[in-house]
């Protein structure tokens, strides 16, 4: 079948969409090289495809550059487009990450920590609960704002993060090719589109999250949340800009660490913000450390010169083209860190500069380590895959299970386990 290949397109996703494989597609497109990582957007391409039935909608919703907070929201402020409105937004006010925010500022910090364009978010609270047009929440309940009935995700914030991640949920498993098939509340199962792009089976499996049939059809189609996205921003596909070029490749990194004591690889493949996808982050723990929240003084160091571009809570940002926006070209992000011991923001940082210290800040937590995780142009690049992370020649795989996994350099392997045991240590070799 002709295909036109998509923003992100890798070819073990392509292989997993049309139910095929990898040496099928190459077969049939003697152009594309084995080595391939992003496929360059644009480019036509035969697909062998073995059908299945109850294929999804195709209609594309939005395009994934509409989806990252990537390059095309540098110019958007969030808080004075919430504040032109009239809706409940607007006046909402609640404690999230250590201090009391306004309507906007709650979409900023969602949308920072997972990644997720500010706009689609405002869109989603628009459709579901006028967020933005009516002067006050009409729904059922407020402290379910998005129809996700759990005790635990009470309140506009909690409901906001849990629709975050199951929005990267969908758009990550789409694109790393896990994501083909998911259940409507009717049991029925909904196959997604193999041409379709990740944003629109992000939000697809969104909506059947919350929503019943009938409401996750309307959503999907032509008059859902498109048209509703379309009302507030214009028509997102004609400003459509390709986020992911073809054949990226990852810039030269270092270990998180300095050579002269083996560290512990503590945590293969897993999420890099959130629950389940996208599997964007690895671990590692100081020596000494077997678990517990123990003191270190080993340092956790720059993969690659950079500058801090934010610094949180045991957080630290890398922005590796130094222009000081992390939604823009590869950065590097921190998890862990003792925050009194990373740089202020701004700070310029050579490969191997100290960044501070492993801890058990931020968030959950077994023992002192450091979480480390990469985006380019606003997308979390998945820890294993055709741009797997790759430190000093150290590749990372996936295991059967999150935090399961290897590194391997040519004939050498090293196991994840939190265990830190002999054969999940691992010494750099380079210095600064």
């Amino acid at each position: 079948m002709d295909y036109t290949v998509q923003t992100g397109d890798t070819l073990p996703a392509l292989s997993a969409h049309f139910n095929t494989t990898v040496d099928e597609i190459l077969e049939a497109n003697p152009a594309i090289p084995k080595s391939a990582t992003t496929l360059p957007p644009g480019m036509p391409i035969q697909v062998p495809i073995y059908y299945q039935p109850l294929w999804g909608s195709a209609i594309q919703i939005i395009p994934d550059n509409s989806f990252i907070n990537g390059p095309d929201l540098l110019d958007f402020n969030t808080s004075d487009f919430v504040n032109s409105h009239s809706g409940w937004l607007k006046s909402n006010r609640e404690y999230a990450g250590g201090a009391w925010r306004t309507g906007g500022e709650l979409i900023d910090y969602v949308a920072i920590n997972f990644s997720i364009s500010p706009k689609l978010l405002l869109a989603i609270v628009e459709y579901q609960a006028q967020g933005l047009s009516s002067p006050t929440f009409e729904g059922e309940s407020f402290e379910y704002t998005l129809n996700y009935i759990e005790p635990f995700h009470q309140g506009f914030y909690s409901q906001l993060v849990w629709a975050a991640n199951a929005l990267n949920n969908g758009y990550y498993g789409w694109r790393t090719g896990d994501l083909k098939s998911y259940e409507l509340e009717d049991h029925s199962v909904i196959f997604v589109d193999p041409w379709q792009n990740a944003a629109s089976a992000g939000l697809q499996y969104y909506f059947s999250q919350v929503m019943d049939p009938d409401q996750y059809h309307q959503a999907i189609g032509e008059t859902g949340f498109l048209a509703t996205y379309q009302s507030l921003f214009g028509d997102p596909w004609e400003s459509q800009t390709p986020h992911i070029p073809g054949s990226l490749e990852q810039p030269e990194m270092r270990l998180p660490f300095l050579p002269g004591a083996a560290w512990a690889y503590t945590g293969g493949p897993h999420t890099g913000w959130g629950e389940g996808e996208p599997r964007a982050a690895i671990d590692f723990a100081p020596p000494g450390i077997k678990g517990g929240c123990t003191p270190t003084t080993q340092w956790a160091v720059a993969l690659a010169e950079g500058v801090i571009a934010r610094k949180e809570t045991a957080i630290a940002v890398l922005d590796l083209d130094m222009d000081g926006d992390e939604r823009t070209g590869w950065v590097v992000f921190y998890l862990h860190l003792a925050t009194d011991s990373i740089p202020s923001a701004g700070t310029h940082l050579n490969s191997g500069d100290r960044i501070g210290l492993p801890s058990c800040e931020g968030g959950r937590s077994t023992g002192t380590h450091v979480h480390i995780a990469r985006k380019y142009n606003g997308e979390w690049v998945p820890a294993d895959g055709p741009l797997a992370f790759n430190l000093e020649g150290w590749v990372a795989q996936d295991g059967d299970d999150e935090y399961q996994g290897k590194l391997v350099r040519f004939s050498q392997s090293i196991r994840a386990c939190i265990c830190s045991d002999q054969p999940s240590q691992i010494a750099s070799d380079i210095y600064p």
